[in-house]
């Protein structure tokens, strides 16, 4: 019989008098409850015929620690407590096997009792605090921070575009962010498994995990275009800057070779003249022919890019290599891949402003526009590109935090990683568009015709501006690199969520004692279904990947959910208790408030707002995609959006029971706090005894120290009563009754 540890909460009543009595003997008293509550792992009467796991002792553990100090905090006087505890049950056991939790993951020990050998792979945690943040530092400071920010702050009017950005920042960003680490870090899991704090909404881990798995694909492809510009760029001229390869054709529009050219016409290579509305600059048709050898459309797939299959694979394994041993090495990686390219950034605003023109440019980057401040779009995309910066609603920020210590402090970690990642999208604003400004003044342009964001500014703009300056060279190598290092910052990241997501939602598989092998695979089918984003019409199908499979209609529909979880399944008050015992302090009003209220409502607002204002994708400023391609792209969104309401209506449907029955089952947690099971909690208020002996003397025990010197002869429960009872050092009986299984159908409780 599959027996659950987790799956379901009972309340178990512990009746105590604590009038002039010593800690050691209210201690005592309580040992024997938790003597009934160890004991009750092999009683052949439920079914249960093996020992407990090690993780299984682990939560019986602080079960008692809090069930111990509860006790020391009562007043003097009678009185019970009613304590929330992990209550194995028969008949509950098997409803949860009918609903497939032991397929889930919600088992202890794996759900396998064919693999129940009580030893478990150790989890890992990162060398110290510091190597978590700057891995979320890398995690959140991606390529969107110097492709998409400068662009939509210009759009949104300069440096008021700010006033938004802040709002959502601290309405929506930090909030969220902390929510996820807190909650990772709190329950010790990944991604999935953590939402079983409700498992109605568990969906929402599902999908999150869609989610990283689509990112997962596309993104690193980004990174094999940063490796293929970085080979490009080892040449004492960069190819990109003229007219003359065998790539370019009769609408090159070489800028150096223009004297003498009627106004509103180019030269072409062969000396003949068209109107400037047909030319292409040369890294235009480098970017379009050399290096995606773009088709005509969609429809039209296409052979390999066989240059960018290569790079492809070795940004895989590069990844691989980076993250195969977990995350005290990845940790010590990260030093290096994120805080190099702020020394990259600093080399280039440096340069850029000794440009002709930079001036002009970081002018019109924060003038403020004070009116535009009234149109909804402005502040839309504010909050759109926090969930885009800091990645909130993919799994991976919680994956990080769980393998914190419990006792970190994930508030200074939010702040600080809070303050670093918005103050490196306005930093990178300031290096944009001071190349932008140059490039403005050299082509005798307004800043504004100049201004492209996404793959157009990062491998068109900054190429063309980087051929032009003097040590072409030196600047593009520096820069792809760094391009090259904020991408594998956020794909480590990723793949480490998705990973560590899977290994604790399916541990009967030991995907953790297989890391290696499992991490590989993972590489591998990602890296197979990207060869389809390297072909020659692989530019359309990745638009699509961004725009629907990890867009913002995903991200803003999950992390509502998430909030809805904590706040209105699992409890916010409950979670604020939780969180406030983990850090040993309480993180005020603000948070909750953001949790209930102010989250999911711009969350589920703005993704309302995106559907009522949805338009078709496109790819750049002439290409419409076909009706079956935006099918498609839905199709990618709703992989991920669909599992909210098909797992809850799988579970309603799969649950034995009435209608109540079946909401009062998926509403009880099957994930608990994991503090150090030898950690003393102490209880605020406690005091010493009448006798002088202090609190701080007794430490609650062990499982293995509970149950020591005891004999199965000490426990004794009649067939079909459903009270237990200890048979004390006098000979006499102490019953207690459970009352939270009174039901005919739960005479096996305590």
């Amino acid at each position: 019989m599959l027996v659950l540890y987790r799956c379901f909460s009972g309340s178990l009543t512990i009746p105590v008098t604590t009038a002039g009595r010593a800690p050691s003997a209210l201690k005592e008293d309580i040992s024997h409850h938790f003597l009934i509550y160890c004991r009750r792992s092999s009683r052949e009467d439920t079914g249960i015929t093996r020992p407990p796991t090690v993780q299984q002792k682990r939560e019986i553990t602080i079960t008692y620690n809090r069930l111990f100090w509860r006790t020391m905090a009562l007043e003097p006087g009678e009185g019970a407590i009613a304590l929330p505890v992990p209550v194995p049950d028969i008949t509950m056991s098997a409803i949860a096997e009918e609903r497939g939790a032991m397929e889930n993951g919600d088992v202890c020990d794996g759900g396998d009792p064919e693999n129940a050998s009580g030893e478990e792979k150790v989890r890992e945690g990162w060398s110290n605090k510091m190597d978590f943040i700057i891995a979320c530092i890398g995690y959140a400071v991606g390529l969107r921070n110097v492709w998409r920010f400068p662009y939509l702050c210009h759009k949104n009017g300069g440096g008021a575009f700010l006033i938004p950005y802040g709002i959502s920042l601290i309405t929506a960003g930090i909030p969220i962010f902390l929510l996820e680490v807190s909650i990772g870090q709190m329950l010790q899991t990944g991604g999935i498994t953590v939402w079983g704090i409700f498992p109605l909404i568990k969906g929402v881990g599902y999908a999150a995990f869609s989610v990283s798995f689509v990112l997962c694909t596309y993104y690193i492809i980004i990174i094999s275009w940063s490796l293929y510009y970085l080979f490009a760029s080892f040449t004492s001229e960069l190819p990109w800057g003229d007219c003359q390869g065998d790539w370019t054709d009769q609408y090159c529009n070489d800028p150096d070779v223009q004297e003498g050219a009627p106004e509103g016409y180019f030269y072409s290579k062969n000396g003949s003249l068209y109107p400037l509305d047909d030319g292409e600059s040369p890294a235009q048709q480098y970017w379009d022919n050399k290096v995606l050898g773009i088709s005509s459309g969609i429809d039209e797939l296409g052979g390999m890019r066989w240059e960018l299959v290569g790079c492809l694979a070795l940004a895989w394994v590069l990844c691989y290599l980076c993250i195969w041993r977990g995350v005290k090495q990845t940790g010590k990686i990260v030093w290096f891949t994120a805080l190099t390219p702020y020394v990259i950034l600093t080399i280039l605003l440096i340069r850029g402003l000794t440009l002709e023109g930079a001036g002009q440019g970081i002018e019109y980057y924060m003038k403020p526009q004070w009116d535009r401040l009234k149109e909804p779009t402005v502040w839309i995309d504010a909050a759109t590109q926090i969930f885009f910066s800091y990645s909130v609603g993919i799994g991976s920020l919680i994956s990080l935090g769980s393998y914190n210590k419990y006792r970190n402090n994930s508030m200074i970690d939010t702040m600080v990683v809070g303050v670093v990642n918005a103050g490196t999208s306005i930093y990178s604003g300031f290096v944009t568009f001071s190349i932008l400004g140059y490039m403005a003044h050299r082509q005798q342009k307004s800043v504004e015709d100049v201004v492209e964001q996404g793959p157009g500014l990062t491998f068109i703009a900054y190429p063309t501006a980087l051929y032009t300056m003097p040590g072409a060279t030196f600047f593009a190598i520096i820069f792809f690199s760094m391009l090259l290092m904020l991408g594998m910052n956020t794909q480590f990241a990723v793949v480490e969520g998705l990973a560590t997501s899977l290994m604790d939602a399916f541990p009967q598989y030991k995907l953790r004692e297989n890391r290696a092998v499992f991490l590989l695979s993972i590489c591998l089918s990602s890296f197979g279904i990207g060869l389809f984003l390297v072909t020659e019409g692989g530019m359309y199908f990745f638009q699509l990947f961004d725009s629907y499979g990890a867009s913002g209609f995903c991200l803003l529909w999950i992390a509502g959910w998430e909030c809805a979880a904590v706040a209105y399944g699992y409890g916010f008050k409950k979670f604020y208790r939780d969180v406030t015992e983990m850090l040993g302090f309480s993180p005020g009003i603000y948070f909750p408030i953001c949790w209930v209220f102010v989250s999911p409502l711009v969350s589920f607002g703005i993704f309302l707002f995106s559907l009522i204002d949805y338009k078709p994708a496109t790819y750049g400023d002439d290409y419409v995609y076909p009706l079956w391609g935006n099918i498609l792209g839905w199709c990618l969104a709703i992989l991920s959006m669909h599992w909210l309401p098909s797992y809850a209506l799988y579970l309603l449907l799969t649950t034995p029971g009435t209608l109540k029955e079946r909401w009062d089952v998926l509403k009880q947690p099957t994930v608990f706090p994991k503090p150090p099971a030898d950690e003393m909690l102490t209880v605020s208020g406690a005091s010493s005894s009448e006798n002088g002996s202090s609190l701080a003397d007794f430490k609650p025990p062990t499982y293995n120290l509970a149950t020591e010197g005891q004999d199965s002869e000490g426990f004794q429960s009649k067939d079909g009563d459903d009270t237990a009872h200890i048979v004390d050092e006098n000979g006499g009986k102490e019953a207690y009754a459970n009352p939270a299984f009174e039901e005919d159908d739960a005479k096996t409780s305590l």
